[in-house]
């Protein structure tokens, strides 16, 4: 019932910068909260970024500083804006969004857009 279609992955070198978006559709009455994981070979899924309803976020240590997350609650969207990238951001990032819809709050998930940083 309820879909994250995400875009903006790709190749960059260190020290670049990349910009994830990501669109909620659906029969969705709220998003609580909009964020990002990501998964590296090996690694588990961690968190990334968070966003809240009425814009509280939260960020992995390890990308403080150089990630900012904000969101367009009037197109159900959230972006990831990504800069000085570095190897060890390489992982395939997933949108998350926890929705209120007609029958409850449910948490949906994107496909996943890969990101890889080159030395």
């Amino acid at each position: 019932q309820v879909q994250l279609v995400e875009s903006g992955g790709g190749l960059v070198q260190a020290g670049g910068s990349l910009r994830l978006s990501c669109a909620a559709s659906g029969s969705i009455l709220t998003i609580n909260a909009m964020g990002w994981y990501r998964q590296a070979p090996g690694k588990q899924r961690e968190l990334v970024a968070i966003i809240g309803l009425g814009g509280a976020t939260n960020y992995a240590d390890s990308v403080k500083g150089r990630f900012t997350i904000w969101r367009d609650n009037a197109k159900n969207t959230v972006i990831l804006e990504m800069n000085s990238l570095k190897p060890d951001d390489t992982a395939v990032y997933y949108c998350n969004a926890r929705v209120v819809i007609d029958r409850g709050a449910i948490v949906s998930w994107g496909q996943g857009t890969q990101v890889t940083v080159s030395s």
